[in-house]
């Protein structure tokens, strides 16, 4: 599993019978700062991802990504290979928050 923020959406108009209906979102994963650990850093990296959850922009998720993602009750006869499996809330490093939903109202 691994954080991510919900950047974009992506629309195919033709694919597989089975995933039509099912939102398609770009995220892109973070990790926690190398050097301090007090902050979550984007990797500049970037996935195409199933929402599971009803994800917006600019959430923060929690992706599951490889077998596991066909493992919910909403994706198992889905040929995919990442999944937004929870909204994030607040993350927490040693005992200190590095995010917080709260943080940016």
């Amino acid at each position: 599993m691994f954080l991510a923020r919900v950047t974009g959406s992506l629309v195919a108009t033709q694919k597989v019978a089975s995933m039509t209906g099912h939102k398609l979102l770009i995220v892109e994963p973070f990790r926690v700062d190398e050097k301090g650990g007090d902050r979550l850093v984007p990797t500049g990296r970037t996935f195409v991802v199933v929402d599971a959850l009803g994800a917006g922009l600019g959430e923060m998720v929690l992706i599951c990504q490889g077998s596991s993602a066909r493992l919910t009750p909403e994706t198992e006869k889905l040929p995919i290979d990442a999944v937004v499996i929870g909204l994030v809330d607040t993350v927490d490093v040693r005992g200190k928050v590095v995010f917080s939903t709260r943080a940016e109202s």
